[in-house]
């Protein structure tokens, strides 16, 4: 096997025990290239966010960094600006040619809920080496908005790999010849560069801007929030916007990408020379996302941006970010968008799932 385990395949490895819970693993969580991940019972507020180290188990460290415990059985608020660690669901013990990466679901990431996974003796959030045996915890830092959470709550998702996949830029321009991965000329370098839209076919409007001071979000609600109690509407009528410091915004790409069902796709930041601003929390692209019969009229990518230390203009069709292409070991039974609960086939600027419109 060489490339992304496919979701046939990560049954094959739940059967084995390779992936285990005390909770059997629901079919839900399994997506076509990746496994949903469930929150645990406890939450441990910690004082600073942290890595386990080589030498050392999580739970080595919460002992040093825990503040207190919560129970969150029966619901509990993870506050904005502090930093949580929670033990999931699912344990592993991967095969010794089988390494794994984590990232936060688009859910999460389009609310600025910062979510990473941790392991035993790991030394970089989010990478899990070959042949890992153990727990995984979910450090949850909400940046943006205090959250509601429950056990069996699916924050971060779980994406295996055997060898390498990774496609270079030679293999990624014969991809685009074969089947068009954007809706206009690819900019390949290290991945398929991608750029921000601030010239809306229709209106104004290019985004939103998370509001400083706002109520709970129940994770557990879908198309229930009002936007407006939690957003402020983004206009530019001359394409171009400046982000604030410290600001949390909901942009679009202007292409439609389109991943082909062999592959799959990881969003990666755009190098920090290019601007003072990181793009991205939620990174996979599953196969199928903006696939259709007629070979992919693709959709477009939400982009969750943060600026740093000073006001930046930001300009439409800047390039702010490159997809990196994989291949899948097999292709998944199942793609994005058909016949599963895809909440982002077919997008163009769109807030998280729990908003209304």
């Amino acid at each position: 096997m060489t490339g992304v385990l496919a979701s046939q395949q990560l049954r094959a490895l739940i059967a084995d025990g390779r992936i285990s819970a005390p909770s059997p693993v629901l079919p839900e969580q399994i997506q076509p290239a990746s496994l949903d991940l469930r929150l645990g019972n406890v939450a441990y507020r910690v004082r600073a966010s942290f890595l386990s180290g080589a030498e050392h188990r999580v739970a080595d460290r919460l002992t040093e960094f825990e503040m207190h415990q919560i129970d969150i059985s029966n619901g509990a608020v993870l506050e904005k600006g502090c930093v949580y660690v929670v033990e999931l669901m699912e344990v592993l013990d991967l095969p010794a040619s089988v390494h794994a990466v984590a990232n936060a679901k688009s859910s999460t990431g389009r609310l600025d809920l910062l979510t990473r996974a941790i392991t035993d003796r790991g030394c970089e959030f989010d990478r899990i080496p070959a042949g890992y045996t153990g727990p995984i915890y979910a450090e949850i830092c909400p940046r943006s908005f205090s959250v509601l959470v429950r056990p069996g709550m699916r924050l971060n998702q779980i994406r295996f790999r055997e060898g390498q996949a990774v496609l270079d830029d030679d293999e990624l321009a014969a991809l685009h010849q074969r089947s068009p991965l954007v809706d206009g000329p690819a900019v390949i370098s290290d991945g398929l560069g991608f750029s921000v839209d601030l010239k809306p076919q229709k209106g104004t409007l290019v985004g939103w801007r998370a509001k400083p001071h706002t109520g709970v979000i129940d994770l557990d609600r879908v198309g229930h929030y009002d936007p407006a109690e939690f957003w402020e509407e983004v206009h530019s009528d001359q394409g171009r916007i400046i982000l604030d410091p410290g600001a949390f915004y909901i942009l679009v790409s202007r292409e439609a990408v389109h991943i082909p069902p062999e592959y799959a796709a990881e969003m990666a930041p755009y190098l920090a020379m290019v601007g003072e601003f990181r793009v991205h929390y939620a990174g996979f692209f599953d196969p199928g996302f903006g696939h259709d019969a007629a070979g992919g009229t693709g959709s477009r990518g939400v982009l969750e941006v943060r600026c740093h230390e000073a006001p930046f203009v930001l300009e439409h069709g800047q390039v702010v970010g490159r997809l990196v292409y994989e291949r899948m070991d097999q292709v998944p039974e199942r793609l994005y968008g058909a016949g599963i609960a895809s909440n982002y086939q077919g997008q163009g600027l769109k807030l998280s799932k729990h908003f209304r419109g």
